[in-house]
């Protein structure tokens, strides 16, 4: 799974998010979210968002390698990227959306992985209809991204 948590001035805080799902064993599925897909899911967030973008990014490898350095210089009209430091996942807000989504998830038993799957996007389905939420995982960063 990969998240964006938006706030903008104005209007509701929102969650974008994509999701993967492997099937071990599968030929051909991608075990995990690669550099292409990043940039699909701020293209996305770009679309429904509807202006610049200001991307505070952690430092996973996925976001920091050439590949990924290249794609987003191909977005530089809309999109300024700064980086959390090394460790701070206290000041990522969608460390929250991925707690509270554990959470929520640890007392069910789901038998197969396309079940676990559907369970975690009813559940971020659900998130992105409580901006509250969203505003609290935000305010949990000591950040005043959250909007007026």
């Amino acid at each position: 799974m990969a998240g964006i948590v938006c706030a903008r001035a104005g209007e509701r805080t929102r969650l974008i998010y994509r999701m993967l799902v492997h099937h071990s064993g599968r030929r051909g599925e991608k075990p995990g979210f690669r550099e292409r897909d990043f940039a699909q899911l701020l293209d996305a967030a770009h679309q429904q968002l509807g202006g610049n973008i200001v991307l505070v990014w952690d430092n996973s490898s996925h976001h920091k390698d050439a590949l990924m350095r290249e794609l987003l210089a191909a977005r530089d009209r809309w999109l300024t990227v700064f980086r959390l430091p090394a460790y701070a996942p206290d000041l990522n807000p969608a460390e929250g959306v991925w707690a509270n989504l554990k959470n929520d998830l640890g007392n069910l038993a789901a038998c197969t992985i396309d079940a676990l799957a559907e369970l975690a996007r009813t559940r971020l389905k659900k998130m992105q209809y409580r901006p509250e939420l969203l505003d609290g995982f935000i305010a949990e960063t000591g950040h005043t991204l959250a909007p007026p």
